[in-house]
């Protein structure tokens, strides 16, 4: 059994394009010179800021578990030749004895051996995953959905405020045209009040009555057009922030469910939960075999116990893929795919270490620009600094 062994992750669109379009100015000028305005923004990046620290602890920690293998893999490939040979024959009547473990079983056995493995070791924590990749691929449609709506709420703020301007322009325009008949009216009556020795009272109260019309409706609207461009802007805003923070979730949930889904080889809870199931169901016949089967507890007893003389981070892990120890073959192949694993790991650490740089360096400029004295952001700032590693 290869307990280690992953298959090559499939090819898929970056999430990284959804954080690049993560970059519209959401504070404007007037903004700045706002302190709740300016507070609440602080804060909104400081919850991002907590949450990729978090999840780049959960990395630091799984990159330790995954190193910790590695060296238990070179310590067993550097033993003595005198241990390496008692290492091996016990790890040999293992094998034996699971080959005729396996002949048993593999008329119930609907899940390969690596699956087997992969229940095995990670018995304990299963069932929480199969829970979280479940809560997870729910809150990832939720946000998903969120998304769309933000972004559709986005759009049509948008081309709102765009058509106001626009009508505002007509508005001027509309403004100047009746300023110029009402001056050319009022030459009119002029004239013929000066050159016609007409009576023009009343065509002159008409004139002015309506000139005072027109304008006062334009006015009225270029001013209600005023106040809508200013609502269109600030729901434009509050719907980009919304969707940047909904963007940032997604894209949480989304590493964390490819992590959950390259762990376990399945491509969502539904299929981790259908192997954890055979899993149980193969465990339950395994159990009938191997009560019965006190050379098998004796020599798995003997090889960790051996093991074990070496300090290794973890003996028994072995006794589930005595063939390594066997074969130098498996071993290799063990080896790389722990390299592989630990360096895709440290792709998703630096990765995640330079968001926290930039979130943080973000909070720390605006927070001096604006004169901003904020305790709770230092001490989330602090917290996150030990966290992840960046005190001075």
């Amino acid at each position: 059994m290869k307990l280690f062994r992953r298959r090559r992750k499939k090819e898929k669109k970056s999430i990284d394009d959804i954080l690049e379009q993560v970059s519209e100015d959401l504070l404007s000028p007037e903004d700045m010179q706002d302190d709740r305005k300016v507070h609440h923004y602080v804060l909104n990046h400081c919850e991002l800021l907590i949450d990729t620290a978090k999840e780049l602890e959960e990395q630091k920690s799984e990159y330790r578990v995954v190193t910790s293998y590695l060296k238990d893999i070179q310590m067993i490939e550097e033993m003595p030749e005198k241990e390496t040979g008692i290492l091996r024959d016990a790890a040999s009547n293992i094998v034996a004895l699971n080959e005729s473990r396996d002949s048993y079983l593999q008329t119930t056995k609907k899940i390969n051996d690596l699956q087997y493995a992969q229940m095995e070791q990670d018995e304990e924590e299963v069932i929480r995953a199969i829970q979280t990749l479940q809560s997870n691929e729910m809150y990832q449609a939720a946000v998903k959905r969120d998304m769309q709506y933000l972004e559709g709420e986005k759009t049509e703020w948008i081309y709102y405020r765009q058509e106001l301007l626009n009508e505002q322009k007509l508005m001027r325009r509309l403004a100047y045209i009746l300023f110029g008949v009402f001056l050319m009216l009022m030459s009119v009556i002029l004239v013929l009040r000066m050159g016609f020795i007409m009576d023009v009272t009343y065509l002159f109260i008409l004139l002015v009555a309506s000139g005072a019309l027109g304008g006062a409706s334009i006015f009225v609207r270029m001013q209600n057009n005023r106040v809508d461009i200013k609502k269109a802007e600030a729901n434009t805003n509050r719907a980009i922030i919304l969707l940047n923070k909904a963007k940032i979730k997604y894209v949480n949930s989304t590493n964390a469910i490819d992590y959950t889904c390259e762990k376990y080889h399945v491509k969502n809870s539904y299929e981790l939960n259908y192997i954890w199931e055979q899993y149980m169901e193969a465990k339950r016949e395994k159990e009938k075999f191997e009560r019965a089967s006190d050379d098998l507890d004796y020599f798995n007893g003997r090889l960790v116990h051996l093991l074990k003389q070496f300090q290794l981070y973890d003996a028994k892990v072995w006794v589930s893929q005595p063939q390594a120890i066997v074969d130098k073959r498996e071993m290799v192949e063990i080896k790389h795919n722990l390299l592989e694993r630990r360096k895709k790991l440290r792709g998703r650490i630096e990765y995640n270490m330079d968001v926290v740089l930039e979130q943080k360096e973000e909070i720390e400029k605006l927070m001096k620009e604006v004169g901003a004295d904020i305790p709770e952001v230092k001490e989330i700032i602090a917290s996150v600094n030990k966290l992840c590693g960046l005190e001075n």
